[in-house]
């Protein structure tokens, strides 16, 4: 599955190296920015949503050991953290 935090990242990183090539000039930079500003916004709500999926499992687990992350996260525990 490829809806994960950490393919968000590798698509942020994606976009900032398409701003960065040099030959990218005029109508073609100022696409790629606005591309950018869109590719920003929709990820700030991806994190938005995970931080509210992420301090709503704190909230249940009132001895804040967690058992199990939020699957959308993408991160599993090691056995030893279970």
């Amino acid at each position: 599955m490829k809806n994960k935090l950490t393919n968000l990242n590798d698509h942020l990183f994606a976009q900032i190296e398409r701003l960065s090539e040099e030959e990218r000039v005029g109508e073609k930079l100022i696409e790629e920015i606005g591309r950018a500003k869109a590719v920003g916004n929709i990820a700030k709500n991806i994190i938005d949503n995970a931080r509210l999926v992420f301090d709503a499992q704190l909230a249940y687990d009132d001895t804040m050991r967690i058992r199990k992350l939020p699957e959308m996260l993408g991160i599993e525990l090691r056995k030893e953290d279970d």
